[in-house]
């Protein structure tokens, strides 16, 4: 997966803002967190990132590594926290969608009462291996998730993610009570104990816990940190890995692994019923802010909550995700049908489609933010249909693709709910913003404030090819100043017979008519070659 193309900061002020806005091919332009952000949509995001790369001679993957970094140390605590989340969970997204929809497939197999009386797996009992097969690679992902978030979060914090995968590894092993079961184990006093020291430790397992990992692996890459930083060589060859896991392992089992998985239960049944309390209220103020949240980032911080939620009955969150993306993708389709600008229209009808089923980028940073009111009116429509998803109590058991296919990832008996949600969301956004742009058009003319009053497009088009070239850089955006006053001459007038001939590359000459040579920038010459030679 690529993500837009970013550039760091110290370019943003070179940035032909207009030009790239005036490209067809392109969906938006966005800046936070530090970088500036090109939206080019899927498909096409490969094909400019190796175009890039090859234009800059350097490999974009480490420039985008510190372009993190700069921003994993700017901001308050609060804005670094959601970055280190979003390191940690971005990456398991595939397999956690992958899962999710499969785990989907698998209850719509298995549901009674969503085609009838009987499920498919009993009208057709052929499908009942296919169905087992199946849950058994759906349940996977989601059984071994501290392994996952194990290696992943021990190599955000900066440690060896073998390592951590590999104490996560003895927190599901299958010797240990499940951890789905702890609860249930205790209460019926069948749950078996190590004796570490004259303590009794549970033999728990920790499936579907992250908040223990989480802490595990920041403590598992801090000891091994202090390791290495205390041995050397062969010493530390051998002893950083065997007293990291022997240290780790302990304090997992003793310590930090039973208070955590108790605080992630409190947390999760905490966030569930205060969903719950706060009812069509919370639903309609959820369903508000969720697009803005996007826009921040801080989504990227829910997958972990959303594992507690399921715990407790199904996410909310999912289904109040799919209403905001499902608005923001029936605004910009208004968007299509008002719009005089093909290009507009072009990117309105495409991203308006693509947020309908859960690539929202495009629909919003394109065309909704640009225009603001269509964003507003996605906004709106998000919390009307997430007040009816909060009074239906929709809820999803699973990740997938936020929009309509997100049915998919619903208990099965809140999918036809959730369609009458989503319809609701797609009405209003709808019907909202082509209403709204009519009123704009007959006050202004047109939907889009930067083509009342405009000259031709003329000027706009000749800039972008359209053809999918790139844009040449505007011819003032960057000026080198003469070092020298005088006169110009080409290259191979000059005396040197090896600068005239471009052995040394192309440039210019110039002749001084003043005896002063001033130097781009201010500073101290500290070292110069005997000869005195340039």
């Amino acid at each position: 997966m690529r993500y837009p193309p970013a550039f760091g900061a110290q370019g943003f002020k070179k940035v032909d803002t207009k030009a790239l806005e005036a490209d067809p091919d392109l969906k938006g332009i966005f800046e936070a967190g530090g970088m500036f952000q090109v939206i080019v949509g899927p498909g096409d995001v490969n094909h400019v990132f190796e175009e890039i790369n090859k234009m800059t001679s350097k490999d974009i993957a480490v420039s985008t590594d510190k372009l993190k970094d700069i921003a994993a140390n700017s901001g308050n605590w609060f804005s670094r926290a959601i970055k280190v989340l979003a390191d940690i969970f971005v990456p398991l997204i595939p397999i956690l969608v992958g899962g999710g929809l499969l785990m989907a497939l698998n209850n719509v197999l298995t549901a009674q009462g969503l085609f009838g009386a009987q499920s498919i797996i009993a009208r057709v009992p052929a499908l009942g291996d296919v169905a087992g097969l199946i849950n058994l690679l759906a349940s996977a992902p989601f059984a071994f998730l501290p392994v996952l978030v194990g290696f992943t979060a021990t190599k955000r914090f900066g440690g060896n993610a073998f390592l951590g995968a590999g104490v996560a590894m003895a927190m599901v092993m299958p010797s240990l009570v499940n951890g789905y079961d702890v609860a249930q184990t205790i209460e019926a006093g069948d749950m078996t104990y190590w004796n570490i020291f004259g303590l009794d430790v549970a033999q728990a397992g920790y499936q579907g816990s992250i908040l223990p990992t989480l802490v595990i692996s920041w403590i598992l890459a801090t000891i091994e940190k202090f390791f290495h930083r205390h041995f050397k060589g062969t010493v530390d060859f051998m002893l950083t890995p065997l007293l990291t896991l022997l240290i780790t392992g302990f304090i997992t089992f003793v310590a930090i692994g039973p208070v955590l998985r108790t605080a992630g239960e409190w947390l999760g049944l905490g966030l569930a019923n205060l969903y719950e309390f706060a009812g069509p209220v919370g639903g309609f103020l959820f369903g508000l802010v969720y697009s803005p949240i996007v826009i921040t980032g801080l989504h990227q911080s829910f997958p972990p909550i959303e594992f507690m939620l399921w715990e407790h009955g199904g996410s909310f969150i999912f289904a109040t995700a799919s209403m905001a993306n499902i608005a923001q993708g029936g605004v910009a389709l208004a968007v299509y049908f008002l719009a005089k600008s093909e290009k507009l229209k072009g990117l309105s009808g495409a991203s308006g489609v693509s947020a309908l089923f859960g690539i929202t980028e495009p629909a919003i940073f394109g065309v909704n933010l640009r225009l603001r009111w269509p964003f507003f009116i996605g906004m709106g429509a998000s919390a009307v249909a997430s007040m009816l998803v909060a009074i239906l109590d929709v809820k999803a058991t699973a990740l997938g693709a936020a929009g309509f296919i997100g049915f998919v990832s619903m208990r099965p008996t809140d999918i036809p709910n959730f369609f009458i949600c989503a319809i609701v969301s797609l009405a209003i956004s709808f019907t909202g913003a082509y209403f709204y742009g009519r009123y704009m058009i007959s006050k202004n003319g047109s939907i889009d404030p930067d083509e009342v009053g405009a000259a031709p497009a003329d000027s706009a088009e000749a800039g972008a090819a359209g053809s999918g070239e790139f844009i040449e850089p505007a011819p003032d955006a960057f000026v080198i100043s003469s070092p020298l006053e005088g006169k110009a001459i080409p290259l191979s007038e000059v005396s040197d017979p090896m600068f005239a001939a471009g052995k040394l590359g192309d440039g210019v000459a110039v002749e001084p008519t003043v005896g002063k040579l001033v130097a781009p920038i201010d500073g101290k010459v500290t070292v110069t070659f005997p000869s005195k030679h340039a």
